[in-house]
Formats: structure tokens, C-alpha cells, sequence
């Protein structure tokens, strides 16, 4: 017998979740095999070239285009946005499974289609998510949620359509860091105040 993996070794030597993995296995793309002495589930070198092999799973995933807005009176540019990426998505050849609409800020990871998206991406459910510019998927930490992307499979295309990126967006977004922050200074503030306080009543302060 070859190498024999653990579900967690397997994934992490295909380049996939551990959920994707699982998710394989319930559609009966995969069999875990078993260790005689033990009972004990594994995968082999057989399983990770099954697994590496061109289009192994690519007929079920699909392909993604999100699209978004920072608030509900940009639904022109929503629209816009959406009829910008078809042109782009027919130019480029690529068949549309899914649209993926949103209305949220760019700073706001917790948007709910953006986290049911991401979870998607995670269980190995999408080979392509395509978006109009790196912000329409967050303002920041485009890099990290590109990593997340990758270990799922998902390959992620940005347009890169400056047009639709609306400045008033980035002014938002910079007001609410502004915002952000300001709360925390004033909340270091107070705490120090606080810390001050506890100092003179025990008399140790200076």
C-alpha cells in the first residue's frame, strides 16, 4: 500500500476543504477506504490523481457573477453594474450559472448573500466567481478571500471595470473608518480615564 492520508491530510494535498472532501463523498465521487487492523478511514495516492485529474469536478460547479451596491438608492447603478458583467461574461465565453445580486457595504463582510456565496465557495460548489472590480467583493481583504477561494477551487475573475465603482462608494467607506476609529479613540480614552481612576483611589497613582 502507498501513502495512506487522513481526511484532513487528503484535502490538504488536493488543495480542497475538508467539507468538499465530505461533500464528495456523499455524492459517491470518492470512497474512503479502510485500514484492515483498525477501521479506520484513509485515502491513498490513488484517490489524490483521481481526484487531480482534469475535470474531476468541474461538470457540477458552477460559475458565479456577483454584483454590488452600497445602498438602495444605487439600484441604476446596480443594474449598470449587472448588464456591464453580461457583456463582459458573453465576451469571455463563460456559460452563467448563477447572479448574484447585493445591496451592502463593501467594509460589511457579514452581507448575508456575500457569506452564503463564500460558504459555497468553501464546500467546493463554484469553479468561477466573477466580479466587476476587486471592491465589488469587499473593500478590503480581497487577497485573503482570493487565498480562501483558491483552496476551494474556485478561481476568481475580476472585470476590473473602474466605471463601476461608484466614488461616493469609496467616500463611505472612508467616513466609516473615520467613524471606526473615532469610537475607538474616544472608548481608549475613556478606558485610560477608568485606569487613572482605579490608580488614585488605591493610592498608586502618580
Amino acid at each position: 500500500m502507498g501513502s495512506a492520508y487522513r481526511i484532513g491530510e487528503f484535502a490538504t494535498r488536493i488543495g480542497r476543504s475538508v467539507s468538499t472532501v465530505r461533500r464528495w463523498e456523499a455524492e459517491g465521487r470518492i470512497v474512503a477506504r479502510r485500514l484492515p487492523s483498525s477501521g479506520q478511514r484513509y485515502f491513498d495516492d490513488t484517490d489524490v490523481r483521481k481526484v487531480l485529474q482534469p475535470g474531476f469536478d468541474v461538470a457540477r460547479r458552477k460559475v458565479v457573477v456577483y454584483c454590488r451596491v452600497s445602498s438602495p438608492g444605487q439600484k441604476a447603478d446596480l443594474a449598470s453594474q449587472v448588464s456591464a458583467m453580461q457583456q463582459f461574461c458573453l465576451a469571455r465565453g463563460l456559460a452563467v450559472d448563477e447572479w448574484v445580486s447585493e445591496v451592502g457595504g463593501g467594509m460589511d463582510q457579514s452581507r448575508e448573500k456575500f457569506l452564503a456565496l463564500m460558504d459555497a465557495i468553501d464546500r467546493g460548489e463554484v469553479a468561477t466567481l466573477v466580479v466587476a472590480h476587486k471592491d465589488r467583493l469587499a473593500r478590503f481583504g480581497f487577497d485573503f478571500l482570493e487565498h480562501v477561494a483558491a483552496r476551494g477551487g474556485c478561481e476568481i475573475i475580476v472585470a476590473n471595470q473602474e466605471a463601476l465603482s461608484p466614488r461616493r462608494e469609496l467616500v463611505e467607506d472612508l467616513l466609516a473608518i473615520v467613524g471606526t476609529f473615532s469610537g475607538r479613540l474616544y472608548g481608549l480614552r475613556r478606558y485610560e480615564k477608568e485606569l487613572n481612576g482605579v490608580d488614585l483611589a488605591s493610592g498608586d497613582g502618580r
